[in-house]
Formats: C-alpha cells, sequence, structure tokens
C-alpha cells in the first residue's frame, strides 16, 4: 500500500509532468520564478490550472507532514511579518527601483537612500522575503524582481509615481490589490478576535479598528481615504479580469429568452459584464442599476464602447439603490459579488427587493465563489454544482490549491465588510430566506447559482 508520504509526492511529479506538456503544447517553456511575470497561453489553460491546483495542494500538504509542527505553528503565527514586509515594499516601490536598476540587482544601501531607510533594516526586510521566494537576493545585500515582485511594479517611470502618490496604483492591479491586503485588510485582521467575541456596534473588524461604523465603500469615499478608495477599485478590476466573460455568457441560454424580454443587471458598476452579453443578443433590452457616480462612468464606457445600445433604448443606464425596492420587473437579474460583500440580513434585503419585483417565471443568478469544504461531502445539494473531487489524499477542497483562496476570500470579507463568501447549502438557505429557490449550480472561476421565485 503506497503511503500519504508517497501518495503526495506522486501526485506531484505526474501533474508536474502534466504542466510541462501543456507547456509544450503551447510552444513555451514554463514561466521561471526568476523572471518577472508575463502572461501566456497557460494562463487560460484548464488542463494547466487543474494540473497547478493538484501540485500546490498537494506540496502544502506535504509540508504540512513532514515539517516539524512548531516549526509550522511559527511559521503561521508570525505571517503577519509577511504582510507587513510585502506592505512596505509595495508602499515605497522597491519593485519599481529595482526594476529601473536593471537585472543585476541593487543593494540594498542604494535602496535604502532612495526610499529613506537605513540599508541594513532595507536588507533584513527583503531578505525575508526574499527566503519566501519574494524578490531574489542574487549577490550578498543585492536584491532583484522576480515573477512574484514584478506583479508590484506600477508600470509607470518611477518619476511619474513619486510626481503622482494619488494616481501611483491606477495602472497596477497586482500592486493596488497588495496595498488594500497590506493596509485595509490588515488593519482589520488586528481586531478581529475582540470582534468575534463580542462586535459591539459595529459590523466588522476593521470597523472596530477605525472606531467607525460607516461602511468601508463610504469610508472611502471620504476626502482623506480617496486615494484608498481609488486604489480598490483598481485592485477590484483586476480581480474581475481573471473572469473569462464565457462564466457568464454560459449560465444560462440567452438566445432561448423571448425577444424583448428585460435583463437586470443589479449594482453592475459600470455594466462591463453586461456589454458583452448585450452585444450578443440584440433580441433582449438590458437594464445596469448602480449608485450616481458608477451610472455616471457607465455613461462614458457605453458611449465609448456600444453607444448604438443606448441610443436605440436596448441598454438603460439607471441610477438604483439595491437595498431600495426594485423598480424594474426583470425577467432575469443578476448580481455579480454583490452579496458576498453583505452581511446575512443585508443580503436577503437585497434578495427580497428582487423577489418582489419578480414575475412567476423570472430567474435570479447569483455570480459568486463556492466555498469547498476540507472534508468530504455528501449533501445532495452538491449534485447541483458537480464540484470537481481532489484526489486521495488530498483535502477534498484541494487544500490551498483551491480551498486555500476563497477561504482567504471569506476572511476577507469578514474582516472588511462583516460579509461572506459561502457554500452551496448557505446558497440554498439564502435562497430559502429571500423567497427563491436554488435550482442549478454550474461551477468555474465564479459559480452561477441559477434561481426560481420560491
Amino acid at each position: 500500500m503506497t503511503s500519504t508520504l508517497k501518495a503526495l509526492a506522486q501526485l506531484i511529479l505526474s501533474n508536474v509532468e502534466t504542466l510541462e506538456s501543456a507547456a509544450a503544447k503551447h510552444g513555451i517553456d514554463y514561466p521561471s520564478l526568476e523572471a518577472d511575470f508575463a502572461p501566456s497561453a497557460l494562463n487560460a489553460d484548464p488542463v494547466a490550472a487543474n494540473a497547478s491546483r493538484v501540485i500546490v495542494g498537494a506540496a502544502a500538504q506535504l509540508i504540512a507532514t513532514v515539517r516539524d509542527p512548531i516549526e509550522m505553528l511559527q511559521d503561521h503565527c508570525s505571517s503577519m511579518y509577511t504582510a507587513a514586509a510585502v506592505g512596505f515594499a509595495n508602499s515605497n516601490d522597491v519593485a519599481d527601483i529595482l526594476h529601473e536598476s536593471g537585472p543585476q540587482g541593487l543593494h540594498s544601501k542604494d535602496i535604502g537612500q532612495k526610499i529613506g531607510v537605513e540599508g541594513s533594516l532595507t536588507d533584513r526586510v527583503l531578505r525575508y522575503l526574499a527566503t519566501r521566494h519574494f524578490f531574489r537576493e542574487v549577490a550578498p545585500n543585492v536584491f532583484a524582481n522576480n515573477k512574484i515582485s514584478s506583479l508590484l511594479l506600477k508600470n509607470k517611470p518611477l518619476k511619474d509615481i513619486q510626481a503622482d502618490p494619488v494616481a501611483k496604483y491606477d495602472l497596477s492591479p497586482g500592486a493596488a490589490m497588495a496595498g488594500h491586503f497590506t493596509e485595509e485588510a490588515f488593519m482589520g485582521s488586528e481586531r478581529i478576535y475582540d470582534f468575534l467575541k463580542n462586535p459591539g456596534p459595529y459590523q466588522s473588524p476593521f470597523n472596530m479598528a477605525i472606531k467607525d461604523t460607516t461602511n468601508i465603500f463610504a469610508w472611502f469615499e471620504k476626502p482623506d481615504n480617496v486615494w484608498r478608495g481609488r486604489r480598490f477599485v483598481t485592485a477590484m478590476k483586476g480581480g474581475g479580469d481573471r473572469f473569462p466573460p464565457e462564466v457568464f455568457s454560459s449560465a444560462i441560454d440567452w438566445k432561448a429568452l423571448k425577444s424583448g424580454s428585460t435583463v437586470v443587471d443589479v449594482g453592475g458598476n459600470v455594466g462591463s459584464v453586461t456589454l458583452p452579453l448585450a452585444k450578443a443578443n440584440p433580441h433582449l433590452k438590458f437594464v445596469v442599476q448602480d449608485l450616481d457616480h458608477a451610472i455616471t462612468e457607465a455613461k462614458g464606457y457605453w458611449k465609448e464602447n456600444f453607444p448604438e445600445a443606448l441610443s436605440d433604448g436596448r441598454v438603460d443606464l439607471q441610477v438604483h439603490d439595491f437595498f431600495q425596492p426594485m423598480t424594474i420587473k426583470g425577467d432575469v437579474y443578476f448580481l455579480r459579488l454583490i452579496v458576498h460583500d453583505w452581511p446575512q440580513a443585508e443580503s436577503i434585503k437585497i434578495l427580497k427587493h428582487i423577489r418582489a419585483a419578480a414575475k412567476p417565471t423570472t430567474k435570479l443568478i447569483i455570480f459568486e465563489s463556492i466555498v469547498p469544504h476540507a472534508c468530504p461531502e455528501t449533501s445532495p445539494l452538491l449534485a447541483k454544482a458537480s464540484v470537481p473531487s481532489a484526489p486521495a489524499p488530498l483535502l477534498a477542497n484541494f487544500g490551498i490549491g483551491l480551498g486555500g483562496f476563497v477561504t482567504m476570500i471569506d476572511m476577507q470579507m469578514m474582516t472588511l465588510l462583516g460579509g461572506r463568501e459561502r457554500t452551496v447549502e448557505e446558497f440554498d438557505e439564502l435562497g430559502h430566506q429571500s423567497g427563491w429557490k436554488l435550482e442549478e449550480v454550474k461551477p468555474g472561476p465564479m459559480a452561477a447559482f441559477i434561481y426560481s421565485p420560491e
């Protein structure tokens, strides 16, 4: 009988072969850790994605199995140093400094001089990161970028970054995301324990940390935080771009809807998801709803990308707060990454408003991630989801290879917003509590939960 250690090692080896074969099929070498990140055909290859998921899950489980448990505990309990070190490097534009210095790298003394930090302190932080494969130490105290740190590049000359710090993250979703995590989320994480024990008047640990009951979206609009809000928008756009358009176009058979059917994109921002749907389905009418500032931007977005849809009335841009009664009797409503931002009571309120306006034949589609359990699941609801099963002896959710991301985002939602990611069972219950019956779940990079009126 194969031991757990050998089984995990074999999973790693066999999937490395799969990954290299996928790269060869695309005529490329698998990207080196030492090179800057560059998108390639592998990023959209489902075979490569699954192989990577298994390798990451198996490698992490193998490390957890063989590593001294005291060391494992120390490493995880001290992970705040990683967030602090990445935040330091990101806010001080270290990746950009190294990029302009060239592949030979730059001495920590010179880096420190450019950012106003003593060199011996700079090298300690960067060596900590390089030891964790974030940056490279190419010679004693000399550091250079690698595939991971290159994601912090602001994609503009260093002089422009320094001249306009408010706009420094506009062209770099990776740096924007890192900044959001290592600042706002880091602030909130310090109060998770206190919040869980006694939340008091606060909706989230972040609210407790800033001693303000204001929702973070409203907090971003305060004058001192506008630059943070700008950074957050860039981070979220980068996150949204990870999901291929097929996630939305394949959720239901849009062509089968009757001519003139109304599709409502609830909280749709500028309507970037609606745009390709409207182009592909000229027989349908679309309504994009969001708050005033988003709809103001949406008008420019549609005039630039599909002006005829506005002029012929097929697309309507409507200012609407989804906490108020729904104003449109739609045939299909969809929400993309909306309900995870809100506590259960608020999520129910949003969906009840939609239910009150729905027709008996209306469909509701919620695009969100599925939280997979770390143990084998037997719920009949999972038959609706076709969630991929992990090969033994991996954790049922592939460990950090799959479940790692969504469970991290779940903690993020709790910390910043009092929101949550959900299991399939929790999406089913959310529907029952708001008057909707969960009929189908289509898994994928972002799952589609399809409901009908209950």
